[in-house]
């Protein structure tokens, strides 16, 4: 299995965050926008089960290529309680593989998939999720999380 990228983000405190340095099991969601319907319910949904996921000794963060400001109004907003970063230069959605072509109403753009990717204590991958369908996925996830436990 695949070993946790040694990228760095940039946390909502501003300050760059490591996500070799984050405890693992560690959970990275990818998505692409702020404030969007599906990006706002997913976020709500791993919120939901923060405190289920800090139970399973995992940690969680939220990553899209929205800036700090706009994360930290995201995070306000919806009371979020989970950490979310920011690449503000693409290099971690690169290093997952998860910036691409997408489609929309027939125009073709550049984007985020929105994925998951869970990493255990040895720090390799342990599941994928690509092309995620939100509902019920942050479930999916703690479950897969606890089976590492």
């Amino acid at each position: 299995m695949d070993p946790l990228p040694d990228v760095t983000a940039t946390g909502t405190d501003g300050a760059p965050l490591r996500l070799q340095d984050l405890p693992r099991p560690l959970i990275v969601y990818f998505y692409p926008k702020d404030d969007t319907p599906g990006c706002t319910h997913e976020a709500l949904d791993f919120s939901a089960l923060a405190s289920r996921f800090a139970a399973a000794g995992a940690a969680i963060v939220g990553i899209s290529r929205d800036s700090v400001a706009k994360h930290n109004k995201f995070i306000a907003r919806h009371d979020l309680a989970i950490p979310l970063a920011s690449d503000l230069d693409g290099s971690v959605t690169e290093a997952f593989g998860v910036w691409g072509e997408k489609q929309m109403y027939g125009r073709t753009y550049m984007g985020i998939e929105r994925a998951t990717f869970l990493y255990g204590a040895d720090g390799r991958l342990a599941r994928a999720w690509r092309k995620v369908k939100v509902p019920g996925h942050a479930e999916e996830v703690l479950e897969a999380a606890r089976a590492l436990g």
